[in-house]
């Protein structure tokens, strides 16, 4: 009978370890992946599963729509084609008011500097 038990034992610890080293992180990152794509917005630039880089023109709840870079080219994919965010977009109009005003303040000073 100790026998069997200490075999039970071995099964459950086993168990334990494959489940910390090898189930908990897969889901994890499987959890952080569907945030990233459930995140995606007009303006960030993507790499699809298969290699392809584009910007994101539209979204909708399963697509996307890419538009590449070199030709203007439009392509539609589903959501889960996007394997990673190459450099997010501007997240909102504030974001382009401020990057504007920055622009016309360094403008101003290099104007102001020349005379």
């Amino acid at each position: 009978m100790p026998a069997e038990a200490s075999s039970l034992i071995m099964m459950v610890v086993l168990f334990g370890v494959m489940y910390f080293f090898m189930i908990r992180p897969q889901k994890k990152k499987d959890k952080e992946v569907k945030e990233m794509r459930n995140s995606l917005s007009v303006g960030d630039e993507v790499i699809t599963i298969g290699g392809i880089h584009g910007k994101i023109v539209k979204v909708n709840d399963e697509k996307i729509t890419l538009e590449m870079p070199h030709a203007k080219q439009r392509i539609e994919f589903s959501k889960w084609a996007i394997g990673t965010v190459s450099k997010k977009g501007k997240d909102s109009k504030a974001d382009i008011k401020e990057e504007v005003i920055e622009k016309i303040e360094t403008t101003e000073i290099n104007e102001d500097e020349n005379k």
